[in-house]
């Protein structure tokens, strides 16, 4: 590459990783994201056309933005590479799409409010967090296969207790089951189901409690309990990327004391290959002895 064009994309990589940058990036998209609630509002529609010529400023700043990052990088392939920005890269593309076409309108009003999920791409613990949350689905599935059977095995006792208190509530599993779900969410699940259940069956109140105790505080403890497993190895990991914490240190020690082996491997070796040679030339020397005392 000649050296005009190296000097560019020098330019154009330390404009990408600078903090003011980087600061003016997340501005804007926090703005668009106000641009977009405020054409919620019907107050809005005197401003409407200054709202339009925002919105026009802010996909050309994102377009910009794109291409100093496509231009900063050695390869463009590499760029593509990264998840994230092939997400930042159709977001912005997709709002290029014109807003006064009638027809596609809602398409790229819709599209629009997914710029806000930039600020992800942008905050690299935003990054971790969602990370994390990914991670953790495969675990937390175990956990919902269990809440899955104590809900049925709950709903069908359920609807053979209480189906005659209220056959809207309890008149088959499948209601059972949502009718669990909104004691789960406690969503005035006393008032529209404890109670009315209750006059019928006073001790209706053993069957609700020991169903919110398993799922309101176990189930849902362990699904907290895994996700911040993965969170904290995931911020390990970071750290360790970044260079920082205990993790980056016990790294850097472990490097240093393989180092260290590395060098007495050589040194011994290098010791050995001296010594086989003395003795080589021991031998040598000895041989010459006997054979001038003959």
């Amino acid at each position: 590459m000649s050296e005009p064009f190296n000097t560019w994309q020098n330019r154009f990589e330390n404009l990408r990783s600078n903090k003011i940058f980087e600061g003016i990036v997340i501005s804007i998209i926090v703005l668009s994201a106000l641009v977009i609630g405020a054409k919620t509002y019907e107050e809005t529609t005197r401003i409407e056309q200054w709202l339009l010529y925002l919105d026009i400023a802010v996909t050309i700043f994102f377009l910009i933005e794109i291409l100093i990052r496509m231009a900063a990088e050695r390869n463009l392939i590499s760029f593509f590479k990264k998840g994230w920005n092939v997400f930042d890269f159709l977001i912005v593309t997709a709002s290029l799409i014109p807003m006064d076409d009638s027809e596609m309108v809602l398409l790229a009003r819709l599209l629009r409010i997914f710029r806000v999920l930039r600020l992800v791409s942008m905050i690299p613990e935003l990054q971790m967090l969602l990370g994390a949350l990914l991670k953790s689905i495969p675990r937390m599935g175990y956990v919902v296969l269990l809440m899955f059977i104590i809900f049925y095995i709950y709903a069908a006792i359920g609807s053979f207790l209480f189906h005659n208190v209220d056959e809207g509530l309890w008149g088959n599993i499948a209601l059972a089951m949502l009718t669990l779900f909104q004691v789960a969410t406690f969503e005035s699940w006393a008032t529209a189901v404890l109670y009315p259940t209750m006059e019928v069956y006073p001790y209706a109140w053993i069957y609700f409690l020991t169903f919110i105790f398993l799922n309101a505080f176990i189930f849902l403890n362990m699904m907290i309990g895994i996700v911040l497993d993965v969170m904290q190895k995931e911020s390990a990991q970071m750290a360790l990327d970044n260079g920082e914490g205990e993790e980056a240190e016990l790294q850097a020690l472990r490097n240093d004391v393989r180092g260290l082996k590395a060098q007495l491997d050589r040194m011994e070796s290098a010791l050995d290959q001296r010594g086989s040679s003395s003795t080589e030339q021991s031998a040598v020397n000895s041989s010459d002895a006997q054979h001038n005392a003959r």
